[in-house]
């Protein structure tokens, strides 16, 4: 029988419990808010790792990766970014407005065909804004084999923005980057 980390059962129950509080009102984007039992569920499929946990390899978070969870209201925002490599797709950028926190985040998951064939990999994930033509929230891994990654929380509400993510197999040159769609 596998057994949880303290610490691990506490964020899962934490989550669980985020899950049950009502979701609020949006302002922000061209997209309605979705309804409560959708909002619940995208936050908990961005936020879940395949296996259904939102930890790390080892079974912990560290007090960086919980500062940078989104708010439990947050919701996708336009559409979703593939990233590719080699032409494969590889990996999917997406981006997230909370309404009661009043910021945006970018989200990257890491396709499981890729992380199958490559142990560790750099990445990266930010919110783009158009009008200062900067990465803001940029969180950065250099030798990761996790699949779910999100941005700081991004003062951006009032801008033109986009999530933008990053991967980079180890041995290769270059990273292959990927962008959600604008939205003003």
């Amino acid at each position: 029988m596998r057994t949880l980390s303290p610490v691990k059962g506490a964020l899962v129950t934490a989550a669980c419990a985020m899950a049950l509080l009502p979701a609020g009102a949006a302002q922000a984007g061209s997209n309605p808010a979705p309804a409560p039992e959708a909002d619940r569920g995208a936050m908990s499929t961005a936020m879940a790792d395949q296996d259904g946990s939102m930890a790390d390899q080892d079974g912990s978070m560290d007090e960086d990766s919980l500062r940078a969870l989104p708010c439990n209201d947050a919701y996708q925002i336009g559409s979703t970014g593939h990233i590719k490599r080699k032409g494969q797709v590889i990996a999917s950028v997406k981006q997230f407005y909370s309404p009661r926190c009043k910021r945006n985040y970018g989200y990257l998951y890491v396709w499981k065909s890729f992380r199958q064939n490559h142990k560790n990999y750099a990445t990266n994930i930010a919110v783009y804004d158009f009008n200062t033509k900067k990465l803001v929230g940029l969180r950065v891994w250099n030798r990761t084999s996790a699949a779910s990654f999100w941005s700081y929380p991004a003062n951006t509400v009032r801008h033109c923005t986009a999530a933008r993510g990053a991967v980079r197999a180890m041995g290769d040159s270059k990273q292959s980057y990927a962008y959600s769609s604008k939205r003003c």
